[in-house]
């Protein structure tokens, strides 16, 4: 015998992703309670407490609904996670296509980098399986200007997991040192380099944790730069 959680979700199975799964009808309520108000106010709550400040009980309450009627719309707390990181893929346009496909890619690419940085709790949960619609329609996007720039088979693959994993790995990096550092970690850091200069002398040289030298901004684009590089090296090779 099978027992039914809250959502319907059964015992000992595991559900299938909300992506997968239709929305259920809509009960009458003012306002309706829908998959857009849910993700917009996990989205608040994301942003104000971090992943581990979103509960279904907090979520529930800021919708000022019942837990029941929220989970008539998603079972667990992860179907709202990955509801939210599409929401926020959502805020990256997609660009007008032009003839120059390492442009089309490279405005893509940074408006994805600053829809994560808003949300900093994003970053860290692009490895979930990507099913919704926004992020679809973006890595769609993406592939297409890798393949107009000859990427096909292994090579568009190849680089697109390179361009993915250098613009999460950038604002991840990134999102998490604005959240937890303080004002004077970062110049702490670069003196306790400059102090052991000895020990360390290429990265003493080479500025390494001077943002006054070269800024993230600056960092980040001269790596798209290379990344593009190689993946079109990449793409030439699959």
């Amino acid at each position: 015998m099978t027992t039914t959680e809250p959502g319907g979700r059964r015992g000992g199975r595991t559900p299938q992703p909300v992506w997968l799964r239709a929305e259920p009808a809509r009960a009458r309520r003012k306002p309706p309670l829908t998959l857009d108000r849910i993700v917009g106010a996990a989205v608040t709550l994301l942003d104000a407490d971090g992943i581990e400040g979103l509960t279904m009980r907090r979520l529930a309450q800021r919708l000022d609904v019942t837990a029941t009627a929220l989970y008539w719309h998603v079972k667990t707390k992860d179907d709202v996670l990955d509801l939210a990181v599409d929401g926020v893929f959502g805020d990256v346009p997609i660009p007008e296509v032009t003839d120059d496909w390492r442009q089309d890619a490279r405005v893509l690419v940074r408006a994805w980098r600053a829809a994560m940085l808003r949300h900093p709790w994003a970053p860290g949960l692009i490895g979930r399986p990507m099913l919704g619609p926004n992020v679809l329609a973006r890595t769609e996007f993406l592939q297409a200007a890798l393949v107009r720039g000859g990427c096909g088979g292994l090579g568009l693959t190849v680089a697109t997991r390179m361009l993915a994993n250098y613009v999460i790995g950038a604002s991840l990096t990134e999102a998490t040192w604005r959240q937890h550092a303080d004002p004077g970690a970062r110049a702490a850091a670069r003196e306790h380099v400059a102090a052991s200069a000895d020990t360390y002398p290429t990265l003493h040289a080479s500025g390494h944790l001077d943002d006054s030298r070269w800024d993230d901004d600056l960092l980040f684009e001269e790596g798209l730069d290379g990344v593009l590089r190689a993946a079109a090296r990449a793409g030439a090779s699959g």
